[in-house]
């Protein structure tokens, strides 16, 4: 069972501008390739644990349903799925031990986990096996932090960098000390 996080940040660690928006990230009609392994990450893993804000985003777009696995949404604050998504995410809410036991349950163990409070608090618990993170080179100077304080020290290692068209990718795994 593993959890990982793929998620694109500004060069300054901002996920989302000073207003929360993306408009920063390059269109995916550029020649930009922003999903760097994408295709092969997205096979690996079992189910996605996204945050309400990035549901909310994600829902924004419009369009098909961007994703080919289950979808969990966590929220303690939405009590209900929107009609058109019921068949396509399930709503959990409480501890994140709680949520793990919840998705676990079901029979999926490797999650991809996304959203910057989501992925905040999976850090917090030192739940986080795996980081992929794609580096747009601009500054933001603000905005939605992917990083926020945290009770110890992680480590963690960089086991490949890929660069395409000025965009860097770093996957990092967690290294556990004694």
């Amino acid at each position: 069972m593993k959890n990982y996080v793929y998620i694109a940040t500004s060069l300054d660690g901002y996920i989302a501008d000073i207003e929360e928006k993306l408009d920063w990230l390059p269109n995916p009609n550029e020649e930009i390739n922003l999903e760097i392994n994408y295709p092969e990450f997205i096979k690996s893993i079992d189910a996605i644990v996204m945050g309400k804000n990035t549901f909310n985003i994600v829902c924004s777009f419009g369009g098909d349903w961007p994703y080919p696995k289950p979808v969990f949404v966590v929220s303690n604050s939405l009590k209900e799925i929107p009609e058109k998504y019921k068949d396509k995410i399930q709503l959990l809410n409480g501890s994140v031990e709680n949520i793990l036991k919840e998705i676990h349950s079901q029979g999926y163990k490797n999650l991809y986990i996304d959203g910057g409070v989501n992925i905040q608090n999976f850090l917090k618990e030192d739940l986080i096996d795996e980081i992929i993170i794609t580096t747009i080179p601009i500054l933001l100077g603000g905005g939605k932090p992917l990083f926020s304080k945290i009770s110890k020290r992680l480590n963690f290692e960089c086991v490949s960098s890929s660069i395409d068209k000025g965009i860097v990718q770093n996957h990092f795994k967690r290294v556990h000390t004694k």
